[in-house]
C-alpha cells in the first residue's frame, strides 16, 4: 500500500482539495483507495459524504474522531485490500505527531499558494521535514505544488525564485479555477467532471500525476496511457 499525505502548516492552501481529486482518480483507475481525514475540520469526510453512489467507492477513515467504546487502533484501521491510502492533515501539524505521520509515508505532497506568507510557512516546514530520518534519507519524496495560481502576476513570477531557494523545483502549477469548488460540492475529483472547461486543469494534473509515477510529464504518453493503469508504481514495495 502506498500512503501520499498532504501537508502545509497553513489552513486554506488547498490540502483537501488535492486530496479529493487524487483518491477520485485512483478510484476511477480501479485502485482500491482510502481517504484518512486528520483534520478537525472534517472537509475531506464530508466530500465522501456527498459524493454519488455511482461513482467508484473510496474508504473513509475519520482520524481526528476519537468515538467511543472501540480502541484507537481500531478506528484508524485500513481495509486489507487497499492499494493507495490519501492522507489530509490539519493545520499547524509538527513536533511528535508530524514526524509520526512522515515515518509512514511514501509521498509528502506540499501545496503552495504564490504568496510570501505562504511562502515563509513553507521554509519552516521543509527545515522540520529535513530534519526527520525518511525525509533526510530519501525514504519519502517530497513535492512542491503550485496551487491556486494566476498567471501575469508578480508572485507568480516568484514562485520559480522560491523553488530554487529550497533546491526544488514545482511539479505543476494548478491553476485558481471554480471547477474545484463545483467538484467539491458535488463529491466529485477534478478527472470526474464533464465538460471542455476541465481539459486545462487536467493538462496541470498530468504533470503531478506523471511525478507520482516516478515519470517525466509528456503530453503524448499521458494521453495514450491505459484509462485502467495503476498510476504511482502500485506494484513497487511500499510501506504498510
Amino acid at each position: 500500500m502506498r500512503r501520499i499525505m498532504l501537508l502545509n502548516p497553513k489552513g486554506g492552501c488547498g490540502k483537501t482539495t488535492i486530496t479529493t481529486s487524487l483518491a477520485s482518480y485512483f478510484a476511477s483507475r480501479k485502485c482500491s483507495t482510502a481517504i484518512i481525514d486528520h483534520d478537525a475540520q472534517g472537509s475531506s469526510t464530508r466530500w465522501l459524504d456527498v459524493r454519488p453512489e455511482a461513482y467508484p467507492h473510496i474508504h473513509g477513515i475519520p482520524a481526528y474522531r476519537n468515538p467511543k467504546g472501540v480502541t484507537r487502533s481500531w478506528h484508524l484501521r485500513i481495509p486489507r485490500e487497499t492499494e493507495c491510502a490519501i492522507v489530509d492533515t490539519p493545520a499547524g501539524l509538527k513536533g511528535p505527531e508530524l514526524a509520526d505521520l512522515v515515518r509512514k509515508a511514501d509521498i509528502i505532497l506540499i501545496p503552495v499558494l504564490p504568496s510570501h506568507i505562504d511562502f515563509d510557512a513553507v521554509r519552516g516546514l521543509m527545515d522540520e521535514l529535513n530534519a526527520l530520518r525518511p525525509v533526510r534519507e530519501g525514504e519519502a519524496r517530497v513535492g512542491l505544488i503550485a496551487n491556486r495560481v494566476r498567471v501575469n502576476t508578480r508572485i507568480y513570477r516568484e514562485l520559480d525564485g522560491f523553488a530554487r531557494e529550497l533546491g526544488t523545483r514545482f511539479i505543476t502549477r494548478l491553476r485558481d479555477s471554480q471547477n474545484y469548488i463545483r467538484a467539491a460540492e458535488l463529491g466529485l475529483g477534478i478527472y470526474e467532471l464533464k465538460g471542455a472547461n476541465t481539459r486545462p486543469d487536467r493538462q496541470q494534473w498530468a504533470r503531478l500525476l506523471a511525478w507520482l509515477d516516478g515519470k517525466e510529464y509528456s503530453p503524448v504518453t499521458r494521453r495514450t496511457a491505459s484509462p485502467v493503469q495503476l498510476p504511482i508504481g502500485l506494484s513497487a514495495q511500499a510501506k504498510g
